[in-house]
């Protein structure tokens, strides 16, 4: 009988686990990759589609598409629960038993948590998935026709700080080009204890370096901030200060996936070993953001530490490659301690960062700024998309 694999979610971690299992098994199992969403979209461009430089089309590709030639099968429906002692995933419409399980379901976008925030039932845009994206692209072309203040950043709880760094560059250098930047003030608001922290503990100098390119675009920034609530052109601190703004971009806070958060911490991330295996239910694994890595260091405001799409694939490299070590009686294999490296569009520049290992204290730490790169992460979006439409998990 062959081994029946069930993975939840098809982004990075779910169809590289997908694509890796088939790769070194063959025909030898069945894989069924489960998510509510058919498309995969390439995450990081979501700040270009924002601004005008991707459509969707450009940064998306169809699940269902890319893994049947791979004889992978896809059930675009959502989890709705997992009962880990019967080894079954439970969708709406059917349940889907396994002898292993792979959990790649990425965050849930807490919005419920701060009244008024949120593009849904709130005043405020959001980046985090390409429909979020495309509204926020809408409240920024009403910028350019209208220009006001713009708030950026995230509130507390959030485990992804890139793109709103990458906003704030991108949005100051396209208004400068327009010649209305003096019409738009830019304000900067996080969670962090620090600009520059970006949930890793810092990286380098990047405290001053955040703070040096902040200085010099003229934006303003408010760090180690709590929200309150969200009204109508207005953000409210816990400590009493009111921000106006006509355009707030703010990160959410982020919590586990409700299928999969009851085996979970209280935040509902997943507790893993070092194979990213579930601390009890050993047939789990768990890879991405929905997994739960402890913070550096204790901050005033929370904050979590971000799964980058580096991250999540070499997770998920990681745990297909101890699947098919147990099925094949071997030895599993000793992971590396976890690294980042991310690519950060500044507008008119952009920023290499490398952190080895992602917290520290660290080896290796690398920030580096110039306009070469730019072409870099253009070059990469370009490289893993194709990757990705093929399959070829195997490359670098």
């Amino acid at each position: 009988m062959r081994t029946k694999i069930a993975i939840l979610g098809g982004s990075f971690g779910g169809l590289t686990a997908a694509f890796e299992l088939r790769r070194l098994l063959g025909k030898e199992s069945t894989i069924t990759v489960v998510s509510d969403d058919e498309r995969f979209v390439f995450l990081p461009s979501l700040p270009w589609l924002i601004m005008g430089h991707r459509r969707p089309d450009d940064i998306t590709l169809r699940v269902s598409e890319i893994l049947k030639p791979k004889g992978i099968d896809f059930i675009n429906e959502a989890a709705i629960r997992i009962e880990p002692d019967a080894s079954k995933v439970f969708t709406a419409a059917r349940e889907i038993p396994y002898d292993y399980l792979i959990v790649s379901t990425g965050p849930h976008l807490s919005f419920d948590e701060i009244p008024g925030i949120g593009p849904d039932k709130g005043y405020t845009d959001c980046t985090f998935t390409l429909d979020h994206a495309v509204k926020t692209n809408l409240s920024w072309k009403k910028i350019l026709e209208e220009p006001g203040s713009i708030i950026l950043g995230s509130a507390q709880g959030v485990s992804c700080f890139g793109p709103s760094y990458e906003l704030a560059f991108e949005m100051d250098t396209e208004l400068r080009k327009r010649k209305i930047r003096h019409k738009v003030p830019i304000f900067y608001l996080t969670s962090e204890p620090y600009v520059g922290h970006f949930g890793i503990g810092g990286l380098g100098n990047s405290k001053r370096f955040v703070e040096d390119e902040f200085a010099k675009r003229d934006i303003k920034y408010l760090a180690n901030q709590a929200i309150e609530e969200v009204v109508p052109s207005e953000v409210r601190l816990k400590d009493g200060t009111k921000l106006p703004f006509k355009l707030a971009m703010i990160a959410p806070p982020f919590k586990g996936v409700p299928a999969v958060a009851p085996l979970g911490n209280p935040r509902g991330f997943i507790p893993v070993d070092k194979n990213y295996r579930h601390t009890k239910y050993k047939n789990i694994f768990t890879i991405g953001v929905a997994m739960a890595i402890a913070p550096p260091e204790s901050t005033p405001v929370p904050t979590g530490v971000p799964k980058t799409g580096y991250m999540t694939v070499t997770m998920a490299k990681t745990a297909a490659a101890t699947i098919v070590s147990e099925l094949r009686n071997a030895a599993p294999p000793s992971p590396e301690e976890l690294s980042v490296i991310c690519l950060m569009d500044m507008g008119n520049t952009a920023a290499y960062m490398k952190a080895r290992p992602v917290l520290p204290p660290r080896q290796e730490s690398v920030l580096m700024k110039s306009t070469w790169i730019k072409s870099l992460k253009a070059g990469f979006e370009r490289y893993f998309l194709w990757k990705m439409k093929h399959g070829l998990s195997n490359l670098p």
